[in-house]
């Protein structure tokens, strides 16, 4: 069975319609260095860095079924706090999401503060509150998801334990959601799982399963076994367990049990992964993906999402690209900006100096090849910024490129020295410079340090500007003129 059969599900996701309900929580990441240790106690310095807020727990779910193209609803609490107020801006900042925060007075929305020295994680900082709805708060939470349930297609309940779902609600929600003829996508806690009866598919951990079946799970025969179990004491339809580095099992209700390979190529952070495959298994059964194929694309962003730092989202070209089996590396190179910066925050996470330069790249010649390869020795990956063919156009004029950008694209990508490729729309690349923030800005000798576009900013961060010797007696207008003549 090849990867690429599942493609067109891909393509289908947008027209998924789910509803998201669950604890939401904000995810704070304080990123920095450690160059010593406190005089104060025997504990390490974090010289703080940057730092960055993001929707965690359900809210998670919700980014990655925003990032995929679905659409999506979200059903949640919050307290009346100023964490509270970020999740709603947030929420709302994604764009197209039908959204239903409510907020409670005198409740602590979760936040969890991570504390990572470049790629280690230090500390995790929880601030929270684990209290069940209760009153006209539950009613009109539940009166709230009975509401929107018939303009959606799957209904995911994503359980953490804050209170949301507890006291019975999960099992209320569960019944009035097959009531209306959806599938329920569960992401569990807790070791009593009769509170999910009914389900369509549960997506436990091992540990998670060992802990609710009080059964073994170390090998692939007890997860299967203790997998069935459930199913045969709660009714679930079928249960997904995520397996860490030996990728997932599905275990369907007829008693088939398939295994997943894990499709990770690098592990930075599982963190948020369990979100992002509870979101794409659930587009994809909205999509009208059988279980197996729904399970496998959810196997696939989970892989993808674990060589991300913090809590992130897996977009569809991601993971259509994942799916091809492309015959060179070039193809994979040319990505658009979001990607582009999830791979560039990747690096930076291992260590690692970014490199960028930028040009029209119309016929590549000896010139050019010189230029890239000595940008790529002042540095440990190198961004390529490529005019797209309108802005070629307004640059060089109404005959040029004369290789569309997509060719352009393809040639740049074929060199080893190149790592990326992004193209931008504007005459210039600030924007994009201004995006990425690449360790060294590199442009040819031909232009002075005052001439460079992007050279102030770069150096205002403590980036280096370099201008690169050039190789005489090339240039891509000249040979375009002789090729006239």
């Amino acid at each position: 069975m090849s990867d690429t059969d599942l493609i067109p599900l891909v393509e289908a996701l947008t027209r998924s319609r789910v509803l998201c309900v669950g604890d939401v929580m904000l995810d704070h990441y304080v990123y920095g260095r450690v160059e010593r240790v406190s005089p104060e106690a025997p504990i390490p310095v974090l010289r703080v860095e940057r730092e960055s807020r993001k929707l965690g727990g359900a809210g998670n779910v919700l980014s990655n079924l925003h990032a995929i193209g679905a659409q999506g609803c979200f059903v949640s609490v919050t307290g009346g706090d100023a964490a509270g107020r970020e999740v709603g801006t947030l929420v709302a900042g994604l764009g197209g999401i039908e959204a239903h925060v409510l907020s409670e007075r005198g409740r602590t929305t979760t936040i969890k503060t991570r504390y990572i020295a470049e790629t280690q994680q230090m500390l995790r900082a929880d601030r929270e509150q684990a209290a069940a709805l209760k009153g006209s708060l539950r009613e009109d939470f539940r009166r709230m998801v009975e509401e929107v349930l018939p303009h959606y297609e799957v209904t995911v309940l994503s359980d953490y334990a804050k209170g949301v779902l507890a006291d019975g609600l999960a099992a209320e929600l569960i019944a009035t959601a097959v009531a209306a003829g959806h599938r329920v996508v569960v992401d569990p806690k807790g070791r009593d799982y009769a509170a999910y009866r009914g389900a369509s598919v549960l997506k436990p951990n091992r540990r998670e399963l060992g802990e609710a079946t009080r059964r073994p799970v170390g090998s692939e025969a007890e997860v299967i076994e203790a997998a069935r179990a459930l199913i045969g004491e709660h009714g679930f339809g079928a249960v997904l367990v995520s397996l860490g580095q030996d990728g997932m099992l599905l275990v369907e209700g007829s008693g088939a049990a398939t295994p997943l390979a894990a499709a990770a190529r690098e592990v930075y952070d599982v963190s948020g992964a369990g979100d992002t495959a509870i979101a794409v298994l659930a587009a994809a059964l909205a999509a009208g993906a059988p279980m197996l194929a729904a399970a496998r694309l959810a196997n696939v962003a989970a892989g993808i999402v674990v060589g991300k730092v913090g809590t992130a989202v897996v977009h569809a070209n991601e993971l259509i690209e994942t799916l091809v089996d492309r015959d060179t590396l070039a193809q994979r190179k040319a990505l658009p900006l979001p990607l582009a910066l999830d791979h560039v925050a990747r690096w930076r996470r291992n260590g690692l100096r970014v490199g960028f330069t930028n040009g029209c790249f119309d016929l590549l010649h000896p010139g050019h090849i010189a230029l890239l390869s000595y940008t790529r020795a002042q540095c440990d990956r190198l961004v390529v910024g490529l005019n797209s063919d309108a802005s070629v156009a307004r640059l060089k004029g109404p005959d040029r490129p004369v290789q569309n950008e997509q060719a352009r694209a393809a040639v740049l990508g074929s060199l080893a020295s190149v790592d990326l490729v992004v193209l931008f729309e504007e005459d210039t690349p600030l924007g994009l410079i201004a995006e990425l923030k690449p360790d060294i800005l590199v442009k040819g000798a031909d232009y002075r340090r005052d001439q460079v576009v992007g050279a102030d900013f770069v150096e205002s961060y403590g980036g280096k500007v370099v201008l690169a010797p050039l190789l005489p007696g090339f240039s891509t207008t000249a040979t375009i003129a002789r090729l006239a003549r």
